[in-house]
C-alpha cells in the first residue's frame, strides 16, 4: 500500500475519535421500528427529566470527545488547523473499485441512470459489497477516519462552508472497513445472545443496531456521520442542531444527500437518521434531494 502526501487545508473541521462511536461496547440504535418524525405528547415533568439526562449525557460525550481530541493533538506533531499536517492518501494497487472503469455501480433494471458510475453504487441489506470490495484510495482524515479521495474534495468543501458560517460540524464515523463492521456487528451479536432464544434471533435483534457486515454504506467510503459539536447524540434530535438545518439545507450542493429520510425506511431498511450523508454527485444530490426521494427510489429499486 503506498502513500501519497499532499497539504492539509487552511481549515479543517473537527473529526472525533472514533473510540467513542465505533467501538463494539458502544451500544445506539441504528434502525428504528418506528421512524417518523410525529411526537407524542409528554408530560411537563417527563420532559424535565428527558432534558436534563440529555444534558447530562451530550456534556459527557462532549467532555470524552474533547479529551480524545486533546490525546490526538498531543500525540501528533502540528495537528492543529493550518498547521501544514499532511492528509494521507492511502492507495491499494489492483483493487477491486467501487465503479468507475472498474466496477460498474448498482442500478436497478428500469432505471435511467448510468451503471457505470461509482459514486452511485447501492449498499444495503438487498445489495451487499462483496468481501473482497476495496476502494482505490482513501483520503485519510483526523483521529483515523478516512473517506474515498475521490469524494473527500466536496467533503472539504462543504464542511469548510458549514464552519465559515459560525457551525461546528463534527465527523463521528467514517469509512470501516469489513473487519470492523464484522467486529462491530459479532459484539452486538454477542450481547443479544442471552435474551435470544437461538443465534439466528441474536443476529436478527443485532440488525436492529448494527449493520450486517457488507451492508453498511460505510464500508463503501462514502459516507460520513456528521454530529453538531454542541449536541453529539445519535437521536432525533440532531435534526434541530443549527449544524443539520444547514447540512439538510446545502448538502446537495457539493454532493451529498441526507441518505436516510424519515418515513423512508421500507425502502431504504434503515430507520430515520439526521446525520448520515452520502456522497454521490451535484447532479444525482440535486434531484434525491428536490424531489424529497431516497436513493433507492432514485436508482429504480
Amino acid at each position: 500500500m503506498s502513500v501519497v502526501n499532499f497539504p492539509l487545508p487552511d481549515r479543517e473541521y473537527y473529526a472525533a475519535s472514533p473510540v467513542l462511536w465505533d467501538e463494539p461496547t458502544i451500544s445506539r440504535p441504528r434502525r428504528r421500528l418506528a421512524p417518523s418524525r410525529r411526537r407524542t405528547r409528554r408530560s411537563p415533568l417527563l420532559l424535565l427529566a428527558l432534558l436534563g439526562l440529555a444534558l447530562f449525557t451530550g456534556g459527557f460525550l462532549l467532555g470524552r470527545a474533547e479529551a480524545a481530541g486533546a490525546r490526538a493533538a498531543h500525540s501528533a506533531a502540528g495537528a492543529g488547523a493550518g498547521s501544514g499536517e499532511p492528509v494521507r492518501v492511502l492507495t491499494v494497487p489492483g483493487a477491486v473499485t467501487s465503479g468507475g472503469e472498474d466496477k460498474p455501480a448498482s442500478g436497478g433494471k428500469d432505471s435511467a441512470v448510468p451503471k457505470d458510475d461509482w459514486k452511485l453504487i447501492l449498499v444495503n441489506g438487498d445489495h451487499p459489497l462483496p468481501e473482497d470490495f476495496q476502494i482505490p484510495a482513501l483520503t485519510q482524515l483526523r483521529n483515523n477516519h478516512a473517506i474515498d479521495q475521490r469524494a473527500y474534495p466536496a467533503l472539504q468543501r462543504m464542511m469548510d462552508d458549514c464552519r465559515a458560517e459560525g457551525l461546528e460540524p463534527t465527523i463521528c464515523s467514517s469509512y470501516r472497513t469489513w473487519e470492523k463492521q464484522a467486529e462491530l456487528f459479532e459484539a452486538k451479536v454477542q450481547s443479544c445472545l442471552p435474551q435470544a432464544a437461538s443465534r439466528k434471533e441474536a443476529e436478527e435483534q443485532a440488525a436492529l443496531w448494527v449493520a450486517r457486515p457488507g451492508t453498511s454504506e460505510h464500508q463503501a467510503g462514502l459516507a460520513v456521520d456528521i454530529v453538531d459539536k454542541s449536541y453529539q447524540l445519535l437521536d432525533e434530535g440532531q435534526e434541530d442542531t443549527a449544524v443539520q438545518r444547514w447540512l439538510m439545507e446545502h448538502c446537495a450542493e457539493y454532493g451529498f444527500i441526507l441518505r436516510y429520510p424519515t418515513e423512508k425506511s421500507a425502502l431504504t431498511g434503515v430507520g430515520y437518521e439526521p446525520w448520515h450523508y452520502r456522497y454521490v454527485g451535484e447532479e444525482a444530490a440535486g434531484e434525491i434531494m428536490r424531489q424529497g426521494i431516497c436513493l433507492e427510489e432514485y436508482l429504480g429499486y
